[in-house]
């Protein structure tokens, strides 16, 4: 997997091995940043598990690079690279993904939408031997503060046609929030996607390959500071682009698998 610079003044992961690693995706999160990595290591570090967070500074214009600087100065769990390709969610979460250290990786949200406690019970289910555990915000026992109702409309829309395609009963497929193991997030590549798009390429890819996956409740909340890179044009556009190609790609799987038997 190549194609993404490390930054050099980074700091280093230590040399111990790392069951989880978590990725965040960061562009100009500085008011946010800080408190949402703090609040993930606590967690993790109160629960024993070994981990890394990796930010993926993606080309911010304002001060997040400084406070990165200072939290892996802080917090030796922490390091953070420069995405110095084109900036977007979806090549943030590549480059992450091409500089992770841990048995599995977990791609979780800067804006702190994301609960720290989700994420132990994301890596208990995976240590149970899944190959992915996926999130549903849409779960009984999930809670769900202030989601934007025009993106909730276009969220059950969307997740009802992937829901009709696939034949899943997963109904969270645009779930940023999931957890695959090493070797998954290795065999999904080359991955297309750029944007917020890649939350549902990186799913579809593991069940058309067969990947074993477990779902379970995640909470969500809306963020309460900085501005929001989730954008409808893209939804309506390069998210449809991204699930037809991977419904071809199943249908091509299954065509293939049937020519051998």
């Amino acid at each position: 997997m190549s194609g993404h610079h490390i930054d050099d003044s980074a700091e280093n992961a230590s040399e111990h091995t790392v069951n989880l690693s978590v990725v965040i995706p960061a562009h100009n999160e500085e008011r946010v940043i800080e408190e949402t990595v703090r609040s993930f290591v606590t967690i993790l570090r109160n629960e024993g598990i070994t981990h890394e967070l990796l930010i993926v500074n993606d080309n911010s214009v304002d001060s997040t690079q400084d406070v990165l600087s200072e939290l892996c100065r802080q917090l030796p769990t922490v390091r953070y690279i420069n995405n110095r390709g084109s900036r977007g969610f979806g090549e943030a979460v590549k480059c992450g993904l091409n500089n992770f250290n841990g048995e599995c990786v977990a791609i979780v949200m800067a804006d702190g939408s994301d609960d720290p406690n989700d994420l132990v019970r994301f890596f208990r289910k995976w240590s149970e031997g899944y190959d992915c555990v996926f999130g549903d915000r849409f779960n009984k026992n999930s809670e769900i503060v202030d989601y934007p109702w025009p993106k909730l409309c276009l969220n059950r829309l969307g997740n009802n046609l992937i829901r009709f395609l696939f034949l899943i009963s997963y109904r969270d497929v645009s779930n940023a929030f999931k957890l695959y193991s090493r070797n998954v997030a290795t065999d999904l590549y080359p991955l297309q996607s750029s944007g917020f798009n890649l939350t549902v390429e990186m799913p579809l890819k593991s069940i058309v390959k067969n990947y074993t996956y477990a779902v379970v409740p995640n909470n969500w909340y809306n963020r309460n500071a900085g501005r929001s890179k989730w954008k409808i044009n893209e939804t309506l556009s390069e998210y449809l682009v991204v699930v037809w190609k991977c419904w071809l790609e199943k249908f091509i799987n299954r065509k293939n698998a049937s020519r051998h038997h």
